[in-house]
């Protein structure tokens, strides 16, 4: 079978296709022929040596992916060959998971759709959990064109908020629209001033920030009493430092959280938001946007998509 390896730290460029032998289940295991792979920044962090995560060279890079069970291994009885299944795959045409691992597929969810849904969604819905986001409430998501900000506007919608997106070109703030974000506005201007205008001045109740740096800084200004500010991440490079001064004021919080944390602290919380999501991917409430699709000899490109900000939602190796 086909896989890409990472066998030295650095971009993309540097990914290598290799042909390996077919892995075999052993036992509770099974051997999964993936159909479609998702994409991430948390991919591009990892074959850089940058992820807080460090994985021993060589790996194949990737944590989800969709497809459907070639083979169990002895003692698996829940999980049958055929069965249409998401699995923590990589950069393969064939995984071996434990059975544990995998979860089965709604009929109505496609391959691409799965495999562009788990990482995101789980984020975006915990991390809002953890900002207490009600319904009525005013949902402002920066970054909102990426993988985990525009799962926010999906989720955040689903949930009865008022959604204003920021993004940086128009083609990102119409796909933010298209998933319904109530307003858009371009991350280039003054999106303080504008949340404020939209808000009649109060600010936004719940601000979801994976870019942090100087964003951060302006959203602190645009905050409603009583706000709850959730740090997703850093794309911008910049860590923000937070002024305690400014959340004294206004009543606010500044909330950090990883979906890491919530596997290895709280699995039972981790389990139960899993099913809500399928649930909601299977009833189509949620709907994962795909902008990229690539074959999967074509890893290298899709990472530089993600490198180079072109992606928008989620890019997928077919």
């Amino acid at each position: 079978m086909k896989a890409i390896f990472c066998e030295q730290l650095g971009g993309p460029e540097h990914l290598v296709l290799r042909e390996i032998e077919s892995p075999t289940p052993g036992a509770g295991e099974v051997r999964v022929e993936l159909r479609a792979r998702g994409v991430s920044f948390v991919d591009l962090l990892m074959i850089g040596g940058q992820y807080q995560v460090k994985r021993e060279l060589p790996f194949i890079p990737g944590s989800e992916a969709a497809g459907v069970v070639l083979e169990t291994g002895p003692g698996v009885e829940d999980v049958a060959p055929g069965t249409r299944v998401l699995v923590p795959g990589g950069y393969a045409q064939e995984v071996v998971v434990p059975a544990t691992r995998v979860t089965p597929l709604p009929d109505a969810v496609s391959f691409e759709a799965a495999a562009a849904f788990r990482a995101n969604y789980s984020t975006a819905y915990y991390g809002l959990q953890r900002g207490r986001l009600q319904a009525g409430e005013v949902l402002l998501v920066h970054g909102a064109a990426g993988g985990v900000g525009l799962a926010a506007v999906d989720v955040g919608k689903l949930l009865g908020a008022t959604v204003i997106a920021t993004a940086s070109t128009d083609e990102k703030l119409a796909v933010c629209r298209q998933m319904g974000a109530d307003y858009a506005i371009n991350s280039s201007g003054n999106f303080r001033e504008q949340v404020k205008d939209l808000t009649s001045g109060r600010g936004a109740d719940v601000i979801y920030d994976p870019v942090g740096g100087d964003v951060f800084d302006e959203s602190m200004r645009c905050i409603a009493p009583f706000g709850r500010l959730l740090i997703v991440g850093f794309t911008s490079g910049r860590a923000a430092a937070v002024k305690t001064n400014h959340l004294l004021i206004k009543d606010a919080e500044a909330i950090g959280f990883t979906i890491g944390a919530l596997a290895r602290l709280d699995p039972e919380r981790e389990r139960k938001n899993a099913a809500i999501l399928m649930g909601w991917l299977g009833a189509g409430r949620i709907r994962p946007y795909v902008s990229h699709r690539l074959p999967l000899e074509q890893a290298a490109d899709a990472l530089a998509l993600v490198r180079d900000r072109k992606v928008i939602g989620k890019a997928v190796l077919v």
